[in-house]
């Protein structure tokens, strides 16, 4: 009896032994982050050339890749720490599904307490219709989950993989999803709040004047309402193609490209919220839509600063409320990278959460008494970026 007896104790210490070894789920989820880096790494690759071979490969571009890579080196040091937290943090729920076409996926960024619904921005990003992707809010999202806001950042089908009719399809698809499910998440569906920067500006504003447009007919196939959305926020954005054509054409988005994009010079007007809310015939969708905010800098090159301003007057004029906030000297870039890599003070970003939590006089003053956020990049290296930004 006693061979037998040893030999269960002998097995009794190898498993205490095991014990201290890596969890299998816990070697799952690292294979499986692994695999989401190099399959992430895979689609922004493919994403670039996709870019070169629209764009072609000439002394302009040639510069401009120059440009952009010297402009990317000089912003890796926080560039590499936020695609870390992306990829690795607990706090983000990476590509959650929100249809069934190629690229219907969003990344939620939650604060570290839910514990009471928290108020949400869903946001589209830029890519000048081509390279968008949702992981360029990663940045935003971290912030704004900072001081308790749950981000959306919401991913839709590219040229050439789509045109501009199934971008705006695909985010109000998404918008849809995070309005009937955000619950589920510790968000509250009372508190939604839209935002897009560039080209994400466009797309999200025309998805908003779509549902409005719809609400104010018959509202036949209508998932969720203009009603359940704040506020909207447009940053650097472009609102009118006819004006923008030959702007765009001039720095390389070729004419041919985004009349592609946009389904034709005949779609122009269809898709320019400027010009369609001057419609008479949508006249009664106008007072559907929600607060809107328009926010550009003035060193603004690739959509000039003059497009939310024009935006802004038209919405007025329609009857919409709207307000315009300009930053001096501000690039399509400052705003939405270089300020907030910076950290510290950002009037931007103080400007969006005070009018999120504008009802909330607790979140109000946890902002008063917030640290200040972390600088990412050394400031010599944001001035370099800065001045030789290809943006």
């Amino acid at each position: 009896m006693t061979a037998p007896n040893n030999h269960r104790e002998k097995l009794r210490r190898v498993s205490g032994k095991n014990n201290h070894r890596p969890r299998p789920d816990r070697q799952r989820s690292f294979t499986r982050d692994i695999e989401h880096v190099a399959a992430e790494t895979y689609l922004i690759t493919r994403l670039a050339f996709t870019l070169l071979q629209y764009l072609g490969v000439g002394y302009r571009w040639i510069t401009k890749l120059l440009a952009l890579g010297c402009y990317a080196m000089l912003l890796m040091p926080g560039f590499l720490q936020v695609a870390y937290c992306y990829f690795f943090s607990n706090k983000v729920k990476r590509s959650v599904v929100y249809g069934d076409q190629p690229r219907n996926r969003l990344d939620l960024y939650l604060p570290a307490d839910v514990s009471k619904p928290k108020p949400v921005l869903v946001f589209v990003t830029g890519g000048a219709w081509i390279i968008g992707y949702k992981a360029w809010g990663s940045l935003l999202g971290f912030q704004l989950a900072e001081r308790g806001i749950i981000v959306a950042c919401i991913d839709y089908r590219n040229f050439p993989q789509g045109t501009i009719s199934d971008m705006v399809n695909d985010t109000c698809q998404g918008i849809s999803f995070v309005i009937n499910n955000i619950a589920s998440y510790g968000g509250d569906p009372n508190r939604i709040y839209l935002m897009g920067q560039s080209a994400g500006a466009h797309i999200s504003s025309c998805a908003l004047l779509k549902q409005a447009t719809m609400e104010s007919g018959n509202g036949d196939g209508v998932s969720w309402s203009v009603f359940q959305i704040k506020a909207y926020f447009g940053l650097s954005g472009g609102y009118n193609l006819l004006n923008l054509v030959d702007h765009f054409h001039n720095r390389g988005l070729y004419r041919s490209i985004f009349l592609s994009i946009m389904e034709g010079e005949q779609s122009l007007k269809k898709f320019s919220p400027e010009i369609k809310i001057q419609d008479p015939c949508i006249k009664h969708s106008i007072p559907l839509l929600p607060r809107m905010i328009l926010f550009h800098g003035t060193g603004d090159y690739s959509i000039p600063s003059i497009a939310s301003k024009r935006f802004a007057d038209a919405l007025k004029k329609a009857g919409a409320r709207a307000e315009l906030i300009l930053y001096d000297g501000k690039t399509h870039t400052d705003l939405f990278l270089q300020d907030p890599l910076r950290g510290g003070k950002e009037d931007l970003f103080d400007h969006i959460v005070s009018i999120v939590h504008s009802n909330d006089s607790d979140a109000l003053l946890k902002d008063a008494t917030a640290p200040p956020r972390r600088r990412l990049v050394p400031e010599i290296l944001l001035k370099l970026a800065h001045n030789i930004s290809p943006f």
